[in-house]
């Protein structure tokens, strides 16, 4: 079995973020970039495939020199060979087509995305993805088996779980739930020192069209000002809530 994982190069949730060009471009100094963590997810399940039923496990992303040391950490967690496809990532659909490209040509069995990223959570990628392959999609799966040609997966509704059967060649949405946190992958020192070793294959973009462009961003709000109230003066509370808050 064929497995390839996208990979997206996210800022850590730490991070602070802030915005150049009229807050138009998300401004990268001083931020520490991550796999994003429902792609970890899925990185991590593919693993399991590998070592449980000999999966060859490649990892793909859209992006510049700058993401290569994201790439070599999922290396270092077990992946095999490495993509990157030198362009910057600007939409979802400019993204699953330079994707759909590398993926219909290495005849991929299971491609494994995260349900979304955690920097602009647009979550189109997948089912684009899909699309343009004509390959079954599941979304905010949470559990997935292979058999032969059958996978057999769990994903998350409202209120519950679904579980569904579909044919190879599938293409799924990942997120925590798919493996437990607790069986992330952490790179050892030999993974680390093989993963430098490894291929990490820079393919040229095919110059998929751009479908849609950010004009603006803009940060939440700042946090208003605490207010302590006694709790003996019921009186000014439900002043506050009523006449401030207006939410009674």
């Amino acid at each position: 079995m064929k497995i390839l994982v996208c990979i997206s190069h996210v800022p850590d949730t730490t991070s602070k973020i802030n915005f150049t060009d009229g807050d138009r471009k998300f401004d990268t100094n001083g931020v520490q970039f991550v796999i994003n963590p429902n792609d970890e997810f899925g990185l991590t399940r593919a693993m399991w495939f590998k070592e449980k039923q000999g999966a060859s496990v490649d990892i793909i992303n859209v992006g510049g020199a700058e993401t290569e040391p994201t790439l070599r950490k999922a290396l270092a967690i077990g992946a095999d060979t490495a993509i990157r496809i030198n362009t910057a990532p600007t939409d979802g659909f400019q993204v699953a087509k330079e994707l759909a490209k590398v993926a219909s040509e290495g005849n991929y069995d299971l491609i494994i995305c995260g349900r979304e990223s955690i920097d602009y959570n647009g979550g189109m990628v997948p089912g684009i993805l899909a699309g343009m392959l004509k390959a079954n999609f599941i979304n905010t799966c949470i559990g997935l088996e292979i058999e032969g040609d059958k996978a057999t997966a769990i994903r998350e509704i409202d209120g519950g779980k679904e579980t569904l059967t579909a044919s190879l060649p599938l293409v799924i949405g990942g997120q925590k739930g798919l493996v437990e946190e607790s069986d992330l992958k952490i790179p050892n020192m030999r993974g680390i020192m093989q993963a430098r070793k490894k291929p990490l294959n820079v393919v040229e973009p095919s110059g998929a069209e751009v479908a849609t462009k950010a004009v603006k961003f803009e940060k939440p709000a700042p946090k208003g000002e605490v207010k302590l109230v006694d709790p003996e003066n019921l009186d000014q509370l439900i002043d506050l809530l009523h006449n401030e808050a207006k939410v009674i």
